[in-house]
């Protein structure tokens, strides 16, 4: 029996232009895994108070973030103050009652704020256009925000490099920061003046800042200015501080 001639096999020629856009994919996918911690792990930190920044879990007010605080008005202008001082434009939604003269003496540039006293049902619309032009928002929600509004708002901050300061509960806060106690100086009995306030205020993060830190601050000191009791010139802030409310006798 004759035998079949012999045929070598051939490889096929490999495919370059398909490995090559393999290659491109995964180097595309390995930016964006890049870009995602870059936003979760190091977003630039924005002009921060020292007080704040003591109480604070990474120390700073983060852009890209937002932030929950249990009920304190005062303690919102805190966390405005430095990067309002620093001339960042911010922005306040839904907080009719927020005192343009506390904030200014607290160190809160008026002509770089906005003010959106009532916006109504409009609320989270007014919120996501000043979250597009201003670096610090400020909001009073008067309902609660669907999980798809919170995540949409939420990726506008990280987007623009807005942070965003709530009145309130809010779902994927970085922090929540809460007033456990506090007590004015100045006043004796039945007279005087209120001229500084201590308050404990306590923080609690997520992402491995779930153990809460407390810090005793000064909301405001006898200057109205923000800082920690534990500061030198505490002793001298509460001899000298001037009236910041008067009392009335009935």
């Amino acid at each position: 029996m004759a035998a079949a001639p012999y045929s070598p096999s051939v490889a096929p020629a490999p495919d370059i232009e398909g490995a090559e856009d393999a290659l491109s994919r995964v180097q595309e996918l390995q930016a964006r895994i890049r870009g995602m911690q870059a936003t979760k792990l190091e977003s630039p930190a924005l002009p921060t108070s020292a007080a704040m920044a003591a109480v604070l879990p990474s120390g700073a007010l983060r852009q890209g973030s937002a932030y929950s605080v249990d009920g304190s008005l005062t303690l919102a202008m805190a966390l405005l103050a430095g990067p309002s001082a620093s001339g960042a434009w911010c922005g306040v939604v839904g907080v009719p009652d927020f005192g343009a003269e506390a904030a200014s003496r607290f160190g809160i540039d008026l002509e770089r704020l906005v003010l959106v006293p009532d916006p109504g049902e409009h609320w989270l619309t007014a919120t996501a256009a000043l979250v597009d032009v201003l670096t610090v928002v400020v909001l009073r929600p008067p309902a609660r925000a669907s999980d798809t509004d919170v995540a949409r708002l939420g990726a506008r901050l990280r987007q623009r490099g807005a942070a965003l300061v709530v009145l309130g509960p809010w779902p994927q806060a970085e922090a929540r920061l809460s007033i456990s106690s506090s007590s004015w100086t100045g006043l004796g009995d039945g007279h005087g003046h209120l001229a500084a306030r201590e308050a404990t205020v306590t923080a609690i993060g997520r992402l491995g800042y779930d153990r809460p830190r407390s810090v005793r601050l000064w909301l405001p000191d006898g200057h109205q200015q923000f800082g920690t009791v534990e500061s030198p010139d505490a002793a001298q802030l509460r001899r000298d501080g001037s009236p910041l409310l008067q009392a009335v006798t009935a």
